[in-house]
């Protein structure tokens, strides 16, 4: 059993080898200057063997981003993770905004230089438009779900749809404005989540 496992174990560090490699490259480098041979130098496999895995450069920042939003590369949708049940199962409206805040902020470190590099592609790549596109509804959809658990709880301010929550949500959790606060400002993440947290509580909630 041990044995006939070993290979899928194989196969799994070597994905995680070029898709470490991958990211760093992509921050770096941006999209055109990122080639599948200095991933595979970097990775420190065959040109053929990153090939084998992602077919093209699109496919390979799209799975560099998906990897970076969930932490690892488990078949688990960000929103069916543990941590997110138990947000779900939080009855005070405040810690469910301070942990969604705080999720956001653990992804935004890893995935928000990234995402950057998809956003510059897309101008010029359609294949980058397409997953800007769908990185932006995919952050619609997951911060909808969370002003969907601060509706259940009736914690709204009145006269505030959930639609407007969620563009509320969106905007003040964008990784666009994160990376200017860390960046061009030189907040740290915890302050990061400190003024977000107090910004998403005084616009969304009932007082």
């Amino acid at each position: 059993m041990e044995e006939a496992r070993s290979p899928k174990r194989r196969s799994a560090e070597t994905r995680n080898r070029i898709v470490s490699a991958a990211h760093e490259l992509f921050v770096v480098r941006g999209y055109a200057g990122t080639t599948f041979q200095l991933v595979a130098d970097a990775a420190e496999v065959s040109v053929q063997t990153v090939y084998f895995h992602y077919g093209t450069k699109s496919e390979l920042l799209k799975h560099v981003v998906d990897v970076a939003s969930a932490g690892d590369d488990e078949p688990v949708p960000l929103l069916g993770r543990p941590w997110f049940a138990a947000l779900q199962a939080t009855e005070d409206p405040v810690k469910v905004v301070e942990g969604w805040v705080h999720a956001s902020g653990v992804i935004l470190d890893r995935v928000a230089p990234v995402l950057a590099v998809v956003r510059d592609a897309a101008a010029g790549d359609a294949g980058m438009a397409a997953q800007w596109a769908a990185n932006s509804r995919e952050r619609h959809t997951a911060h909808g779900t969370v002003v969907a658990i601060l509706a259940r709880l009736d914690a709204l301010r009145p006269g505030l749809t959930e639609r407007r929550a969620t563009d509320i949500t969106v905007g003040i959790l964008s990784p666009d404005l994160f990376l200017v606060m860390r960046r061009e400002c030189g907040w740290t993440t915890p302050q990061w989540e400190e003024w977000a947290a107090d910004q998403l509580s005084h616009g969304l909630l009932a007082s």
